[in-house]
């Protein structure tokens, strides 16, 4: 089959197969991580791999990397940001454009005026150890004209993984049958070796380097034997530190092919009563609907919601309805929600955040600031 002709649409069957899969079912490191998706998903490997390098080379797939668990490795945390109108377009374009740290770029909105609404750009920051986030913000307030920022650190991690494919078309309430567990936010100190093969394992893949040995040219890359890159790679999946192989589509960008992934991206907010937020937050994240959820403490600026949480959906009518059920489900499990609130994606890009501290170092001197100063 020529290039030209290998289907690239999402709703194509053995796509869907595939990437019902490779989203977000690849979990950890794996020695052979296309050999897994071709095992999960039934597909031979040969058409595993030619089917997400065309969907990459047609943009259909943004990119295929191995994900971290970032929340270990730098400080990081949600943040809303206050930007007048005029200026979010602008705000926006910084940090997507200029600031290797911030990772999703997100502007929201409210169906009304409501605590927190005044706040229409969120993005995701992460700076390596020893920065600070604070003297990160603040610098990125002068430089976008933001008028305040509230820092939203995660406390604890209940669910983490996207799977719009195979999400489309769920049931409201769909849910484990057992609460979700709990990811607790460690920050956890690399060695050179370590932070060698880490920066290698990370880098997105291109099209050509989509093959049954993945790994072997990255293991060149860190300079390590790859019996080396994997013992060392196994270590840090053992210690809580890698997320998923993952192959990452649009979230709500039309596609070459016309298609659209979501079309609407909530993050629901939720104020639980002090001391329940683990157990409120095992009770969202069971729920399949939800690609992430956290306890977060929203503070007086968000009528103190402390569990938060995002899904996506085709349709507006059918996230309220996924929201719904689990507002009935809290309340069967007795929890009691004083406040909760819907704040709508619109514009929206997504990077990687940059964690390496010598990264961190370089983008102060290339920005006239003292690395040094900028420490926590």
């Amino acid at each position: 089959m020529s290039v030209t002709s290998i289907p690239v649409q999402i709703a194509d069957p053995i796509n869907a197969q595939i990437l019902a899969v490779s989203e977000d079912r690849v979990q950890g490191f794996q020695r052979e991580p296309l050999q897994e998706i071709a095992r999960l998903s039934g597909v031979e490997l040969p058409m595993v791999i030619e089917r997400i390098q065309a969907m990459l080379r047609a943009g259909t797939i943004r990119r295929v990397r191995q994900t971290l668990l970032a929340t270990n490795l730098a400080q990081g945390a949600l943040v809303a940001w206050e930007v007048s109108q005029e200026q979010l377009d602008a705000a926006f374009d910084y940090m997507f454009q200029k600031d290797p740290f911030s990772g999703h770029v997100v502007t929201r909105s409210t169906d009304a005026a409501s605590p927190g609404s005044t706040y229409k750009l969120w993005t995701t920051l992460k700076v390596p150890q020893g920065f600070s986030l604070t003297k990160h913000c603040e610098f990125l307030a002068a430089k976008t004209g933001a008028r305040k920022f509230v820092l939203l650190p995660a406390k604890r991690l209940f669910a983490l993984g996207v799977g719009h494919v195979r999400r489309k078309g769920m049931e409201p309430g769909s849910r484990a049958d057992a609460p979700a567990e709990v990811q607790e936010v460690s920050i956890v100190t690399l060695n050179d070796l370590e932070w060698r093969v880490l920066v290698a394992l990370k880098r997105e893949f291109e099209v050509d380097e989509l093959t049954p040995n993945l790994w072997e040219a990255r293991a060149k890359e860190a300079g390590v034997p790859i019996e080396t890159f994997f013992e060392v790679a196994e270590t840090m999946n053992r210690r809580r530190i890698i997320g998923r192989f993952s192959t990452f589509l649009e979230h709500v960008k039309q596609l070459s092919t016309g298609e659209q992934v979501t079309r609407y991206n909530a993050l629901f907010h939720w104020a639980v009563p002090v001391g329940r937020e683990i157990e409120a937050g095992r009770e969202v994240g069971r729920h399949h609907i939800m690609t992430h959820a956290y306890w977060r403490e929203g503070g007086p600026e968000f009528r103190d919601v402390n569990v938060m949480g995002v899904a996506h959906g085709t349709e507006k009518t059918a996230v309220l309805a996924h929201k719904a059920a689990i507002d009935a489900h809290l309340r069967e499990a007795g929890m009691e929600i004083s406040y909760t609130n819907v704040f709508w994606g619109g514009r929206s890009e997504i990077k990687p955040s940059e964690i390496s501290p010598f990264a961190y170092r370089d983008w102060c001197l290339a920005n006239g600031l003292d690395s040094e100063k900028m420490s926590a």
